[in-house]
């Protein structure tokens, strides 16, 4: 099948992006900094629409064309609730601008892109008081964008806790077929904290937002166990002695999801963080916190070791622990077991913990994007 629409493909990291939009996308121009993610992106996708290095540095001629797509998956870190709190001003989340520039760029040669889709995490909707999600939309609207906003957590299509922003931004020329749009938000893809941010938007740029209306996915099939694997190829189980050590490490909260597996005596999943806590007295320990409710935590870049998520398969008495495999994790975010993967646990756990969940990105683009782009073109032929 020959693809029918064009996109740009920013901060692409391993390409989950373009593995979620599927064959009926050509990536035409994809740019990141990171040289282990842009190994992984030709290793799964070729080298001929990557550039590796500054997307400062990208310029507009770059990019052929005017696509029919331009996504952005801007680095999160100084957004998140884990971050330090830079917001847009940050290193790493401040690349959105000159991400941002391309596409002034791109308006002055008449080539905007006709949809924009930025992705981020949730605490985009609050960074310093939510201007920095004020920043973002006025920014869309700057360069005649209606958009609106939709938090989607993976959690709906595969076995993870991973809630998103995603703000989608159509060009204000383009039609935008009715049924795409609702009066009002919707508590499933409207969160209280994206109504919130949105309340605090000025007038003028309240007039250019959507609600968004998207169809609510089936029920999801696939659990924490059934990506399980007996024997991974890139951890091993833990000694008797690891495990036993991890369970000293729980609170009495987590004890008691722990002994109330064992008494279900059938096989459970359950996956583990090591956090820092404070005691009542004031002092600081590790601990151990598991969840037995059939996904995983949100998978995230391995930092240090805390932030590694660990499984503790349990079957009546018998208990076992170990890493999550790389594999498993790529199983997460909803990639095929032929999605090519680095060899190096570390490389493959961080390009996965920063990518985008390959089944919402699709989700998106059959009930948003693509009826968008696809009355466009029928407006085309009919004219």
């Amino acid at each position: 099948m020959n693809p029918s629409f064009k996109f740009y493909e920013f901060f692409c990291g391993g390409g989950m992006a373009r593995a979620g939009l599927g064959q009926h996308w050509e990536c035409v121009f994809a740019n990141d900094f990171d040289p282990k993610k842009a190994d992984s992106y030709k290793s799964n996708w070729g080298t001929g629409a990557i550039k590796l290095g500054d997307v400062a540095l990208v310029k507009a001629e770059e990019l052929p064309g005017q696509a029919d797509l331009a996504w952005a998956s801007f680095p999160c870190q100084d957004l998140s609730l884990a971050g330090m709190g830079a917001g847009l001003k940050g290193d790493r989340s401040g690349t959105f601008w000159p991400f941002w520039r391309k596409i002034q760029a791109l308006k002055v040669e008449n080539r905007s892109p006709k949809v924009i889709v930025l992705e981020n995490v949730c605490g985009a909707l609050t960074s310093h008081e939510g201007k920095d999600f004020t920043a973002i939309c006025r920014a869309l609207k700057n360069e005649g964008y209606k958009f609106g906003a939709i938090v989607m957590d993976a959690a709906d299509f595969v076995p993870q806790s991973r809630p998103r922003l995603f703000i989608i931004g159509v060009q204000n020329e383009l039609a935008v077929l009715d049924y795409l749009l609702t009066t009002k938000p919707d508590p499933k893809w409207h969160t209280d904290a994206l109504v919130k941010a949105y309340s605090k938007l000025d007038k003028a740029t309240k007039n250019s937002w959507v609600w968004w209306n998207i169809p609510y996915p089936p029920s999801r099939q696939q659990n924490l166990s059934d990506i399980v694997e007996e024997k991974p190829s890139t951890v091993v189980w833990h000694t008797q002695n690891e495990t036993k050590r991890l369970i000293e490490l729980m609170s009495a909260v987590n004890l008691a999801k722990l002994k109330k597996a064992k008494q279900q005596k059938a096989l459970k999943v359950g996956t583990i963080y090591r956090r820092t806590r404070k005691n009542p007295d004031g002092t600081k320990s590790q601990r151990a916190e598991i969840r037995f409710d059939d996904i995983a935590g949100c998978l995230r870049t391995p930092t240090g070791g805390s932030s590694r998520q660990i499984i503790m398969v349990v079957n009546g008495q018998s208990v076992r622990s170990r890493l999550l495999s790389s594999r498993e994790a790529a199983r997460l975010m909803g990639l095929s077991d032929d999605y090519k993967l680095p060899k190096n646990y570390n490389d493959a756990y961080h390009l996965l913990g920063d990518g985008v969940a390959v089944p919402v990105v699709s989700h998106i683009a059959t009930n948003i994007l693509e009826p968008i782009l696809s009355n466009i073109e029928k407006a085309k032929k009919a004219a």
